[in-house]
């Protein structure tokens, strides 16, 4: 157990932990949270081997497993081997899904089934790339809206192959060169390798369980065969954050991060992006991954925006409740960040400060500010409406970085003497009081006037 937490935190964390462990009747069950880049709680519950799980003891990871698969295929778009838009036939052909993107595959949204043709296949040994693509026909896709949420395995299945066609070697030999050496996750591997937990399922009605099977799912492994470790899975959480190392760009990771498709129940709550699963909290936008097979469960989730993650690994088959999002709860309760003290900022670009202020889009005020890192924040004065930021470009215009006006040009109007007189975001015209005639406003400005 680590000590950066005050001891009332921990003993919350860990009664949490404790309870879901007896109630739910979990074997064995390891859970950390990682702030700032390192762990600062950690703790287990149950036996393996006789004795406590460690932060070294391997369990399976299930479909975290894909997001391993997706940064490969995020590396090869981002060396231009690959584009998101390609169609699948493009680099493996032969497939009833030839005609859907690369990307659609990644965001669960290209309509193909969830489970392959055959047998139970987690609960089976798996066949051969081949077997799985020409098992992929007319009956393997699935009547779904277009860009319609619907999650597939045999859809990583396919993005395994293709990462092997591409690179020429097995998909699980480049993911260990390509990301797992580079980060140091020595313990992440396609087969379990001692120190590690055995896959139970524990009999509803009483208090026995059950070995699971283990087998090695041949081309469906890349949508579920890892094992891994809590120490590996901290590192890993940390990247899905942003801290990529030399694996990947953080804005590919931002990429991964944002929704491509969305499970549109009764109520919005979770979503995919590119492998990567997304969840809001609370407030809290989280990305990251579950992750089942037969004997075990596994969460991560990562908070880029607080710097914070979860993790909990478990050898049981069902049973694992709202864990990960009530640890992340208890921090958040017992131990919020004290914001840093607010000084004046050293370099503002002065130059700047006649364009802050109040704006109008038409009759709608807006706020322009300046954010601490010099990008330009223009915001609805009052309530929710279009805000995005901006930051400068060599020829004095801005270019939008999210929301509404992600991507698109702002540039600043200027009188004859130099003044800023209106925004022209786009072609929407920004003025500094309602309609001001002086602003080029389409449509001709003729004066307000009272009612009729």
């Amino acid at each position: 157990m680590l000590t950066s937490l005050l001891p009332s935190t921990q003993r919350a964390l860990l009664r949490r932990l404790a309870v879901e462990q007896r109630e739910n009747r979990i074997p064995s069950l390891i859970a950390g949270l990682v702030r700032d880049g390192e762990t600062i709680w950690v703790d287990s519950r149950g036996k393996v081997g006789g004795g406590p799980s460690t932060t070294d003891t391997q369990y399976r990871i299930g479909s975290i497993t894909k997001t391993f698969v997706a940064v490969m295929v995020m590396r090869l778009r981002d060396e231009g081997k690959l584009d998101l838009a390609d169609k699948l036939d493009e680099h493996v052909p032969g497939t009833a899904i030839g005609n859907r993107s690369i990307g659609s595959l990644l965001s669960q949204s290209s309509g193909l089934t969830a489970e392959p043709a055959g047998e139970w296949w987690e609960r089976t040994p798996g066949g051969s790339a081949e077997e799985l693509l020409k098992s992929i026909d007319e009956s393997a896709v699935r009547p779904t809206p277009h860009h319609g949420f619907h999650y597939s395995n045999v859809g990583f299945g396919v993005l395994g192959e293709l990462v092997a066609r591409l690179r020429g070697a097995p998909w699980h030999e480049v993911v260990q060169r390509e990301i797992l050496d580079p980060l140091g996750m020595k313990r992440t591997t396609t087969a379990p390798v001692a120190p590690h937990a055995e896959g139970l399922a524990v009999h509803p009605w009483a208090d026995v369980v059950l070995p699971e099977p283990a087998e090695d799912a041949g081309a469906m492994a890349p949508a579920g065969q890892l094992w891994s470790t809590f120490d590996d899975m901290a590192r890993w959480v940390r990247f899905v954050g942003g801290d990529t190392g030399d694996v990947l760009h953080p804005a590919t990771v931002l990429e991964m991060r944002s929704p491509g498709s969305v499970d549109d129940g009764p109520e919005w709550r979770g979503g995919y992006g590119l492998g990567l699963q997304l969840m809001r909290h609370r407030g809290r936008r989280l990305a990251g991954h579950t992750g089942s097979m037969p004997g075990f469960i596994a969460n991560l989730w990562a908070d880029p925006e607080d710097a914070t993650g979860v993790i909990f690994m478990a050898n049981t088959t069902a049973g694992v409740g709202a864990l990960s999002t009530d640890l992340l709860d208890l921090l958040a309760e017992h131990e919020p960040r004290i914001p840093e003290a607010w000084e004046p900022s050293a370099d503002v670009d002065m130059a700047l400060l006649e364009l802050t202020g109040q704006w109008y889009w038409g009759p709608s005020p807006y706020v322009l500010r300046i954010l601490p890192d010099g990008l330009l924040d223009l915001a609805p004065s009052r309530g929710r409406g279009r805000a995005s930021r901006f930051r400068p470009n060599a020829d004095g215009t801005w270019t939008g970085l999210d929301g509404y006006y992600s991507g698109e040009p702002l540039r600043i109007g200027r009188d004859a003497d130099g003044v800023p007189t209106h925004l022209d975001l786009n072609t929407f015209i920004f003025t500094r009081t309602p309609y001001a005639p002086e602003a080029p406003v389409p449509g001709g400005v003729a004066g307000w006037r009272p009612g009729q």
